[in-house]
């Protein structure tokens, strides 16, 4: 399948959707969008998406479906409720969905999906805001092989890496392994700073000593910066991440394993929600170190 020409839709054009959505319309696709808040979309509109009322109308005639939404609420909504994007589409219709949800919903929406005539795979994505802007992102996927290879074309405009994990819901546990380790190596970010300015050093001279050792991580070199600046804007909303951080402890439970620091992430974040910084990025766990309130 060729991106140029083809008939997309995109349902969720928030901080990173549209940036996936603007990718996919530069490569040629024509492109519907549809987003609860509109003004989200209207940039994607100026630059010449079409507008949809709703997502029933968006995937209509839709040859592949993009969703990036919010929490497995919402996916359970748009796909399988009332009026939900599946019964809207043309049989033969590929959905995927870039949205961070719970793997056992992945493979509900998989089988409603195939016992329609259609068919949906779970794509989960890493790399954040930046990622997304930059086409960076990896692109982590549960599905058949037949469906992946035919959407792989699209994966290759927003991202720099895909990889099939397995059948439906792989992609979504593939997605909780990196939350599991991106919280590890945020906490360790935080604690390394907050500990460098107790014992009176410059935070930013520290991370010029331990940025490019054995400590290196994405979170203490593109994370530590904007925490130390005050920087708490959202690149990756922290209730977003509190919502995964439950996905995996739940899925982890049901497996039997027990993960300690899972745990003591998804407490810290559950801590940042009644402190009111949901809707902060993630490295704003910093300030909650900072001002005391851990």
């Amino acid at each position: 399948m060729h991106v140029s020409g083809t008939k997309i839709a995109f349902i969720g054009t928030g901080v990173m959707g549209a940036s996936m959505a603007g990718h996919l319309l530069k490569a040629g696709a024509a492109v519907r969008v549809y987003n609860r808040t509109k003004s989200k979309a209207d940039p994607l509109v100026a630059a010449g998406a079409a507008w949809a009322d709703s997502p029933a109308e968006a995937v209509a005639g839709a040859a592949v479906v993009f969703t990036m939404l919010g929490y497995p609420s919402d996916v359970e909504q748009v796909y399988l409720g009332d009026g939900g994007v599946l019964a809207a589409s043309a049989p033969g219709a590929i959905f995927v969905d870039f949205t961070t949800s719970d793997p056992r919903l992945a493979a509900r929406v998989s089988a409603a999906a195939a016992a329609s005539g259609r068919a949906a795979i779970d794509a989960p994505v890493s790399g954040g805001d930046t990622g997304a802007r930059n086409a960076s992102l990896s692109i982590m996927v549960g599905g058949d092989e037949a469906t992946f290879a035919a959407v792989k074309p699209f994966f290759d405009v927003v991202g720099k890496t895909a990889v099939l994990q397995g059948g439906p819901g792989a992609g979504q546990h593939t997605k909780m392994a990196n939350q599991i380790s991106v919280a590890a190596s945020l906490i360790g970010a935080v604690e390394s700073m907050s500990y460098a300015r107790a014992a009176g050093l410059d935070p930013r001279r520290v991370l010029d000593s331990i940025g490019g050792g054995a400590a290196q991580s994405w979170q203490l070199v593109g994370m530590a910066p904007r925490m130390l600046d005050g920087d708490f804007a959202p690149g990756f909303y922290s209730k977003h991440f509190l919502k995964d951080l439950r996905i995996a402890l739940d899925s982890a439970k049901a497996m039997g394993l027990k993960l300690p620091l899972l745990a003591l992430a998804e407490s810290l974040f559950e801590r940042m929600s009644e402190k009111g910084f949901g809707d902060l990025g993630t490295q704003a766990l910093y300030r909650l170190y900072r001002d005391g309130l851990v």
